[in-house]
């Protein structure tokens, strides 16, 4: 599993593999949070590995709970994917099925008539 990071102004969304299938740390994550001033809300996943946390913008920013993240060695964002960077690498590669499932009905098709041709030849 990789890293994964999505902000919205007030919501921040984190999964780390660090977390998952660790309920006592993350259970350790959740109390440390919650000790930041500005978190209003918070929920952690040990089965996915997933973090979100509702904030209040005027006392802390996202990247500041990402820093906090970092510094506890929970999260680490060189290595994480946005949602942007997510929907772009799922659309490829859908893009690439869809192109190969074209290309092989195409060949298939031209095939068919070819063999056909063929076994005309042979009777």
């Amino acid at each position: 599993m990789s890293y994964y990071m999505h902000s919205v102004p007030g919501r921040l969304r984190v999964k780390t593999p660090l977390i998952k299938h660790n309920a006592k740390l993350s259970a350790h994550v959740e109390k440390f949070l919650w000790q930041i001033n500005g978190v209003e809300s918070l929920a952690t996943n040990p089965c996915t590995g997933s973090i979100i946390i509702t904030y209040d913008q005027k006392k802390i920013t996202s990247q500041m709970l990402l820093d906090t993240l970092k510094t506890r060695g929970i999260f680490d964002p060189a290595k994480a994917v946005t949602n942007d960077q997510y929907i772009h690498s799922s659309a490829s590669r859908a893009t690439e099925i869809f192109y190969k499932a074209v290309a092989g009905a195409f060949v298939e098709s031209a095939l068919e008539g070819s063999a056909l041709s063929l076994l005309a030849v042979f009777i």
